[in-house]
């Protein structure tokens, strides 16, 4: 075989020079075409002369870019969100409203209609008296008893008896006086009322003291 044979046609092509033959024959591409170079050239012309260090600085550049489009699309749902998280909050809030004094006004409705016989009572204890006075006692004082009874109805429990234990959490002395034992109410100016562990109103009392 001469040196003729050996040697380089004039056909042969720049492409053909950019590609190596492995060993089982098949054409690999010459790895210093890089994509990312090539994405480079088209997008941005003229950096093409950039050596590694520098693409290294446009490709985190570039990846940071994709980062905050990704983030500015989080930050528009989540702002979505929250708007319609606020619409819903002021919805209950406005139905809790609604409900609150929905049930106020069923509330006083009922405390009337309770209270609506006392009247009833009371005005006649009222006539009654005017033609005989001696009968405007017992009047009063059965309506006191209704009245009494209405409240009970409603949830209410009196409190600050004479004879009872003094309890500062629901009674309040106006006075002490000396007397057989301690802390005993001796004198009620006003009834208390209570609705379970809740004081409605304290009953303001007179209390005895030993000695």
């Amino acid at each position: 075989m001469t040196d003729d044979q050996h040697k380089p046609t004039a056909e042969t092509t720049d492409t053909d020079r950019t590609k190596t033959v492995g060993e089982d024959g098949l054409d690999i591409p010459d790895t210093e075409t890089d994509n990312m170079q090539e994405d480079l050239e088209t997008e941005f012309p003229g950096m093409d002369g950039l050596d590694e260090g520098m693409l290294g600085q446009v490709q985190e550049m570039m990846a940071k870019l994709e980062r905050a489009d990704e983030l500015e699309k989080e930050n528009t749902e989540l702002k979505g969100r929250l708007a319609r998280l606020a619409a819903d909050f002021e919805n209950y809030r406005r139905r809790t409203q609604e409900d609150v004094a929905a049930a106020q006004g069923q509330g006083v409705s009922r405390a009337a209609e309770a209270l609506m016989p006392v009247y009833d009572d009371m005005d006649r204890a009222v006539t009654m008296g005017a033609a005989e006075p001696a009968k405007l006692i017992p009047g009063m004082q059965a309506v006191q008893g209704k009245i009494l009874t209405v409240f009970s109805g409603l949830g209410l429990e009196v409190t600050g008896k004479e004879g009872e234990a003094f309890d500062p959490q629901w009674h309040e002395a106006l006075q002490v006086v000396p007397g057989d034992e301690d802390d005993v109410i001796v004198q009620v100016y006003q009834l208390g009322f209570r609705m379970g562990d809740r004081l409605v109103r304290p009953a303001r009392v007179v209390v005895s003291k030993k000695g």
